[in-house]
């Protein structure tokens, strides 16, 4: 079961892409540099990084984020972290088609056991 808003994901299917979306939402509040993103994070979140740290959330995409890290960059940008980050399903194949499991290969044949046969008992 999922919760509104959150959307289960396909073991089967091709993997979702995160698109990081910080520039854009320190915009939005007219945030334009890390060093002052650097400290709103200080004041409004508690959370002091580095000139560098700053730098790389804000220029590149992140293979991995804390959760510590989400929490006060949504704390010091008044958003949450639907507005930094979403998942985008990237463009399927034209050779398969989307959502689709492949067929399991057929496995070798149990033994076949043989079949019991009963002797007729003599009559009493």
């Amino acid at each position: 079961m999922t919760t509104p808003g959150m959307h289960a994901i396909d073991p089967a299917g091709p993997p979702q892409q995160v698109e990081w979306k910080l520039r854009m939402a320190a915009a939005q509040r007219g945030i334009w540099t890390g060093t002052e993103l650097r400290r709103l994070l200080a004041e409004r979140a508690g959370l002091k990084l580095s000139a560098a740290s700053v730098s790389a959330l804000f220029t590149k995409q992140p293979s991995q984020v804390k959760l510590s890290t989400l929490a006060a960059l949504c704390a010091a940008l008044d958003c949450t972290p639907g507005d930094l980050l979403t998942l985008r399903e990237p463009a399927a194949s034209p050779a398969r088609s989307p959502r689709t499991a492949p067929e399991p290969a057929p496995g070798p044949s149990p033994p076949r056991q043989p079949v019991p046969r009963h002797r007729s008992l003599p009559p009493l």
